[in-house]
């Protein structure tokens, strides 16, 4: 892996034998993995390419007798699966197998009348969770999101807390809630207290919100007690990345979250995108990171093969309306030291654990990825392109995440929007 501050060198698959349009944004270069299912099919493991979903599964029986497929892994068995899990405990030399296999029969002509029975139209399958979540943990690891939320809620004092600089802060949510993008999202229920309110009352959440995430997957598990090393946490144990949507109801986050942090204003759903960008598929869109101060303590140093940034750039999508454009480069706390920070105390981790970055931001009032940040929780109301004015979601809004990057063929490659609207609490 090359150094994100010098030019990444990667390999640029050859064009496709597929007719794709020029620089299409699922082409050859990016090869997400998701689950799928037809009328005729049960799930299993799928790849996009242009506008077709590859049914892994199948051409991996193709490959059994193909040196470095048939001598490898059992692909096949792995991608027979109604989630990503099993391929997951393969590996990273059995994931950089594979992916060169699907490079390889979608840009060489002799495996085009093999591979071709395999290819399903996007808009003839269904699209499922594309992991079975073993555990899930979402980060802070966003400076000026931190920081616009301290001067939110603490304008009397430093917006960040004495440890932001040294640790990544996190917290284990809830597993059993995370979906997958087009789940309609029930408004959630909870108590709730405002300053000046006499005593908690109980009803839907007033102010829910969003907050525009990647999402990291994990692959290749570890025993307790083993903590990952941030020089070999992307490498060996980061599997990919998605879109997630950290659906939060902040005025039962306030009233509950003293002294042990988010519970039920957050637990109530996490939306993630259908498809898993592979991160072999965003070598080229390694950055540095916006830099450290201070220096943190040694086992979150690593060389800047292992510990960078993303080049990721998003959008937040409100009822049709773009109405923030984060950056994912922005973020202070790297993937890898993130995912050392999280085992480091010997937590064990497991393919198919999932974690967020936390709420993406930037300096400028554009680049907040939530909608706290961008109403200042309330006294700003955002304007639509319907002219209404919103300042939380209200019940049958619809919010979709958007992001690309550039690919290592250079053209532009978007990773699997999340979307999710509003339903009445019940």
């Amino acid at each position: 892996m090359s150094s994100p501050s010098t030019p990444v060198t990667a390999t640029v698959p050859a064009q496709s034998w597929l007719d794709l349009p020029a620089g299409h944004p699922f082409g050859v270069a990016h090869l997400p993995y998701g689950v799928f299912s037809t009328s005729r099919t049960t799930p299993r493991v799928g790849v996009r390419i242009g506008d077709w979903v590859l049914d892994a599964s199948e051409v991996a029986r193709i490959g059994r007798d193909a040196v470095g497929v048939g001598d490898g892994p059992d692909l096949t068995a792995a991608w027979e699966q109604p989630s990503l899990n099993a391929f997951l405990d393969l590996g990273h030399e059995a994931w950089a197998v594979a992916r060169a296999w699907l490079v390889e029969i979608l840009t060489d002509d002799v495996h085009a009348e093999g591979v071709r029975p395999h290819l399903v139209p996007l808009a003839d399958v269904t699209l499922h969770l594309p992991i079975e979540v073993a555990d899930y943990v979402d980060f802070y690891a966003s400076e000026h999101h931190a920081t616009n939320v301290g001067r939110i809620f603490r304008p009397d004092s430093e917006p960040l807390t004495p440890n932001w600089k040294h640790l990544p802060i996190g917290y284990h949510g809830r597993s059993g809630t995370v979906v997958v993008s087009g789940t309609d999202l029930v408004r959630p229920q909870g108590q709730r207290k405002a300053p000046s309110d006499p005593a908690p009352t109980f009803g839907p959440s007033r102010k829910l919100d969003i907050e525009a995430e990647l999402g990291f997957v994990v692959g290749g598990g570890t025993t307790l007690g083993e903590p990952v090393d941030v020089g070999l946490a992307a490498e060996q144990h980061l599997f990919g990345v998605v879109l997630l949507n950290d659906w939060s109801a902040r005025d039962l986050q306030a009233w509950e979250y003293v002294p042990l942090g988010p519970f039920l204003g957050k637990s109530f759903g996490t939306s993630i995108s259908a498809w898993v960008t592979p991160m072999a598929a965003l070598a080229s869109a390694h950055v540095p990171l916006p830099g450290q101060d201070p220096e943190p303590l040694p086992y979150l140093r690593g060389g800047a093969d292992a510990v960078f940034g993303l080049d990721l750039h998003l959008e937040v999508d409100w009822n049709g309306t773009v109405v923030a454009r984060p950056e994912f480069r922005d973020i202070y706390w790297s993937p890898a030291q993130m995912l050392a920070h999280l085992s480091v105390n010997g937590a064990s981790i497991r393919s198919g654990d999932l974690f967020g970055s936390g709420t993406i931001s930037g300096a400028a009032k554009e680049t907040r990825g939530s909608f706290l940040e961008l109403s200042w929780n309330g006294t700003e109301p955002v304007q639509l392109e319907d002219r209404s004015e919103r300042t939380f979601l209200e019940d049958g809004d619809t919010v979709v995440l958007r992001a690309w990057a550039t690919g290592t063929d250079g053209a532009r490659l978007e990773l699997g929007e999340v979307s999710g609207t509003i339903l009445p609490s019940r």
